[in-house]
């Protein structure tokens, strides 16, 4: 009897510890369902919307401008953010604010991406603490889950003209 009790827990433990890795690995390199919050990607992404990101463009180095990442913040290594890859290394980017008269820029450093979030005014990004290290990306955005009128691909950048080309 009791060699059976064990017998079961044992085997309901390995199975638990097998789905466990499964789940983790597929979290952890395929992607997951992430809810954004705080103003900061307004318009693209709204208060509260639910996106899939996809983990394989980070382990790939396939992130590009335009993308939509999530990114352990610089500032809280506890939370994450999600904003705009405006530059990849080696990219010129526009360092200043949009109401700033006078622009300045600068080039991203090798291995970092420069960030920033769609809403401009509203939004704490690589123009507050700087070029952000490539490692410290989670996932890419790939589409927006809900609400479901807004279900899809994500629309571009309304700030567009921040891309600079060399």
């Amino acid at each position: 009897m009791l060699r059976n009790v064990l017998g079961k827990t044992f085997r309901f433990l390995g199975y638990t510890v097998q789905y466990g890795c499964i789940a983790h690995c597929a979290f952890e390199y395929l992607g997951g369902i992430v809810v954004c919050s705080g103003p900061s990607m307004e318009p693209t992404i709204q208060n509260s919307d639910i996106v899939f990101s996809e983990n394989l463009s980070r382990h790939f180095y396939c992130i590009r401008k335009g993308d939509i990442v999530i990114v352990k913040s610089p500032n809280d290594p506890k939370s994450n953010i999600c904003k705009r890859v405006i530059g990849l290394e080696g990219d010129k980017v526009c360092t200043s604010n949009p109401s700033d008269f006078l622009k300045s820029h600068s080039y991203v450093p090798k291995g970092h991406v420069w960030l920033e979030g769609d809403n401009l005014r509203n939004s704490t990004d690589s123009r507050c603490y700087g070029p952000v290290p490539y490692g410290l990306i989670r996932g890419r955005i790939c589409f927006k889950v809900w609400p479901l009128t807004d279900f899809g691909f994500l629309r571009a950048s309304p700030n567009g003209h921040r891309f600079l080309d060399d």
